[in-house]
């Protein structure tokens, strides 16, 4: 047993310890020894502190979930303000707070937890984000001392549900008093990996979470469902008081290790062929791996009586034949044979009740759902006939039929009538309900009746094709519920009008030839038909037990008609007003009462359908849609508006053409670069402009209008009819472009203006620009400005690669802002030039363009945490090599104050100190 040590430190056992107090009667020796010692243990320290410090930076430790309760700590974190440049800033603190000495801290991202290491009486958290580098998980168990101060401590269980689909934690606080505001969450990612082999990285975007239940006054529950059993689940739980979070250290399962079976079932008396008793049960289901059980046999269901376990591999036990004589109760639970877990639940206890032999009349029998049925018995104890007011009827060793339901035929026999039956549910191969006859004392023979319940309440479902020509009728049977043996079989016979009021079944009956179905039902075909008259018909089973029959069912043709569906289905996008327009014709053979459903949908690959319903329609609907510009995909079908027989199939699918259904209702934004021509001594304009989406076009654009007007009031049009650029010399002072959209029905309303000014291009509003990469997908543009008479109407944004010949993108942003995040593909290693052009009414002023990203920012405030970790750990392990030279010199002194004066010990005396001095 080692004694308790620090993290750096060297443990002695109670045996090692011993014989150091045994060898003090050799002080040189020992003295050299534990100098020796103590050199080793400074350098042992040494190389402790720089794995603590390799592990601070690239590791996490993990609890791993053992098959048991455990304690587990959590954390109050710090206050700490979040600017917009601060996502990747790890907040850090060592030690734990009491709840009452901080104040509330932000509520975290799910992707956010608390990366811990841990000795035996330290712990060390930071906060770890989805945007840091990855780090590797080591897992370790976390066992809290009592003397440790924390915020709160958690006594927690986890387990598997034994029907292998929830994760069940369980969680008890042992110093925390709840309130009405707690909130509990468990946050968990899934891995197929090992733990050894994960990684953050793994987390990120996968994180799930899963509420806990904390109804009740000092525990809560949280489940997470839909299991993978040979994954990794990394789990940490965050609950929150008020706004106030309190956070865990990770832990890891893997749901096969910490399964809590089902208790075994179906426990029940067997014998061998040599007279010995066995205690049989059945396995839970879905168990993926062999179980082992324990078996336990006690003098009486009292927790307090004498009890005897013992272990089986196997789903019986033989146990000894005098325990039958006394009323013992038998119990079994069930575990993983060769790894970890939870044992089960005990059974539910089984009475060793036995007598001798038992006969009963019938040994079988056969009836449906809902009847009653009666069955005789003779019980012997041994050679003494048990008189038949001592006998007790049992329903499969589980449910005592009242004595109501006995009768005594005589002194021997006892009958028992069973009333109402259920079905039977099979059990693995035995499709019947086991009645036993037992003694009133709960004495029972392993011999039992067989009682099988078919549910024959089949329904039978017929419809009338649309064309009157011929009925199909349809009906299924679980093949799960069918005896071995057992066939079926659909008999009928027809009146000449219609139905009776009460259907029954004759023996001039005739069977119908039925065709087994894929989806294990069965279809049935009648024609001709006669439409007027009645169907009665009912479904037959047949055994070697006997014979079976469904209650009979009437159809009348007329009655369940399914009309064909309607036909010529058009629809089309009405122009100017914007509605589907839908129209078809009725289906022949049918009234002209019918009520119709119109679902209609974007036609894409992924169909949603909305449904529209009218009644007595002339054969045309109108419904308002909110998209003008796409393909829809439209059916419709019908039935008879007074409710009977069935609707229709769905007609043939009808598709609207996109047209235009009104002009544009804007013009294109645009831009212009501006190119030197020092041949001609000009500038040439060149306009570039966005292609319009479908609805701001309604629904396409035929050509693109630029309208021109310079200073000296000179106005003219352009046109382009395919592309989206435009050219011209700008020889004016001012000279203003409007871009229009022309389609079928006309041009645009609302346009944007640009104005190039020779005089505006000299106005410098934009007073710094930076550009800050956020990752290879974001940039954020910053700038300011300086005060400026002229009122800004937009900035406009340019970006390029400079190492590559890709053409300029732009955007316009609104002018409130100063911030704007441009998303593209950015290769951060080479060199990108953007800039920022303020544009006015009077023209486009100057722009201020930065040709790199500006250094600091997001790099400096991720590397932020470092410096306040790194101080903490180095002035640690200061202290820590510290006293232990102080802990050095004070056993070096106490040492040498236990050594015997030379002069007054005989064997001391001769032996040279101060060399064994200069040795150490």
């Amino acid at each position: 047993m080692y004694s308790h040590c620090a993290l750096t430190g060297v443990c002695l056992s109670d045996d090692q310890t011993q014989k150091v107090n045994n060898d003090q009667q050799k002080p040189g020796e020992m003295r050299s020894a534990l100098q020796n010692k103590m050199y080793w243990q400074i350098v042992l320290t040494m190389f402790v502190l720089l794995d603590l410090l390799q592990m601070a930076a690239a590791h996490c430790m993990v609890h791993q979930i053992p098959p048991r309760n455990f304690t587990l700590p959590s954390v109050l974190l710090n206050e700490t303000f979040l600017s917009p440049f601060s996502a990747g800033v790890v907040e850090s603190w060592s030690g734990l707070r009491r709840a009452s000495e901080t104040k509330p801290s932000l509520l975290m991202n799910e992707e956010s937890f608390l990366c811990c290491l841990w000795s035996d009486n330290n712990i060390d958290c930071s906060l770890y984000r989805a945007s840091m580098q990855a780090r590797k998980f080591i897992p370790s168990e976390i066992i809290i001392s009592a003397s440790q101060e924390i915020d709160s401590n958690w006594n927690m269980e986890c387990w598997i549900r034994g029907k292998l689909d929830l994760l069940v934690c369980r969680l008890r606080f042992l110093k925390l008093y709840l309130r009405a505001d707690l909130k509990v969450n468990l946050l968990y990612a899934i891995s197929e990996l090992s733990l050894g082999d994960v990684s953050t990285s793994s987390l990120k975007g996968t994180v799930m979470v899963a509420e806990c239940d904390c109804s009740e006054y000092d525990k809560c529950e949280c489940c997470v469902p839909s299991l993978r059993l040979n994954y990794t689940y990394i789990m940490w739980l965050k609950m929150t008081i008020g706004v106030t979070p309190l956070w865990s250290p990770l832990m890891s399962a893997k749901p096969i290790d910490i399964v809590k079976p089902e208790p075994p079932l179906n426990l029940h008396l067997e014998m061998t062929e040599k007279g010995q008793m066995r205690i049989c049960w059945s396995d839970p289901v879905l168990m993926p791996y062999p179980l082992q059980y324990e078996v336990k046999i006690s003098a009486n269901s009292d927790q307090n009586g004498w009890q005897m376990v013992q272990v089986a591999l196997e789903t019986s036990l033989a146990i000894d034949n005098t325990l039958l004589d006394s009323s013992y109760v038998v119990q079994v639970r069930c575990r993983n044979r060769h790894g970890p877990g939870f044992w089960s639940d005990w059974s539910t206890p089984y009475n060793l009740n036995l007598g001798a032999e038992v006969l009963y009349f019938p040994p079988k029998i056969l009836t449906s759902v809902g009847s009653n049925v009666s069955f005789h018995c003779i019980y012997k104890n041994k050679t003494k006939i048990v008189v038949s007011k001592k006998i007790a009827w049992w329903l499969n060793l589980a449910e005592e039929i009242p004595e109501s339901q006995y009768t005594l035929v005589n002194d021997r026999v006892s009958k028992v009538t069973l009333f109402n039956l259920k079905a039977t549910k099979p059990r693995g191969n035995f499709f019947y309900n086991a009645l036993y006859c037992c003694h009133q004392n709960r004495e029972c023979h392993h011999r039992y009746a067989e009682l099988y319940v078919v549910d024959v309440n089949i329904n039978i479902t017929c419809e009338t094709d649309g064309y009157l020509t011929k009925m199909t009728c349809r009906w299924s049977a679980n093949p799960n519920t069918l005896l071995p043996g057992s066939s079926l079989q659909l008999r009928y016979y027809r009146s000449r009008i219609y139905c009776s009021d009460f259907p029954s079944t004759s023996p001039k009956s005739e069977v119908k030839e039925c065709h087994l179905q894929k989806n294990h039902s069965y279809e049935c075909i009648y024609q001709p038909i006669f439409l007027l008259s009645g169907y009665t018909m009912w479904i037959e089973f047949k055994h070697l037990l006997g014979t079976l029959e469904s209650s009979p069912t009437c159809v009348v043709p007329a009655d369940v008609v399914k009309p064909l569906p309607p036909s010529n289905v058009k629809a089309e996008i009405t122009r100017n007003v914007g509605l589907l327009n839908v129209s078809w014709t009725n289906p022949i053979f049918t009234k002209d009462d019918l009520k119709f459903q119109i679902r209609y949908a974007v036609n894409r690959e992924e169909i949603t359908w909305e449904l529209y319903e009218v009644s007595n329609a002339p054969r045309s609907a109108v419904i308002k849609v909110h998209k003008l510009c796409v393909e829809y995909v439209v059916q419709v079908r019908c039935r008879e508006l007074d409710g009977s027989g069935y609707w229709s199939n769905w007609s043939r699918s009808a598709y609207t053409l996109v047209k235009d259904i009104k002009a544009p209702l804007q013009g294109p934004e645009f831009w212009r670069i501006i190119t030197e021509d020092p041949t001609r001594r000009q500038k040439n304009v060149t306009l570039l402009w966005k292609p319009l989406m479908k609805n701001h076009s309604l629904c396409s654009v035929s050509r693109y209008v630029i309208k021109h007007q310079t200073s000296g009031n000179t106005t003219w049009s352009e046109y382009v009819d395919n592309g989206t650029t435009c050219s011209f010399p700008w020889t004016e002072p001012t000279h203003t472009i409007t871009v229009l959209a022309m389609n079928s029905i006309g041009v645009s309303s609302i346009n944007f203006n640009l104005t190039l000014s020779q005089q505006m291009s000299t106005v410098n509003v934009v007073q710094s620009l930076s550009a800050y990469p956020v990752n290879s997908t974001c940039v954020i543009l910053i700038w300011t400005l300086s005060p400026q008479i002229y009122v800004i109407t937009s900035f406009i944004i340019e970006w390029k690669n400079l190492n590559k010949e890709e053409e300029m993108k732009w955007v316009r942003v609104p002018p409130n802002i100063s911030k704007y995040y441009i998303y593209d593909h950015f290769i951060l290693i080479e060199k990108y030039q953007f800039s920022l052009y303020p544009v006015f009414a009077e023209g486009v002023g100057k722009s201020r363009a930065t040709d790199q990203f500006t250094k600091g920012g997001y790099e400096n405030e991720n590397n932020a945490s470092l410096y306040v970790v790194l101080p903490i750990v180095i002035s640690t392990s200061v202290l820590l090599l510290g006293a232990l030279l102080v802990s050095h010199q004070r056993m070096k002194k106490l040492f040498w104050e236990d050594v015997p004066n030379p002069k007054n010990c005989s064997w001391a005396q001769g032996v040279n100190f101060q060399k064994r001095m200069d040795i150490l």
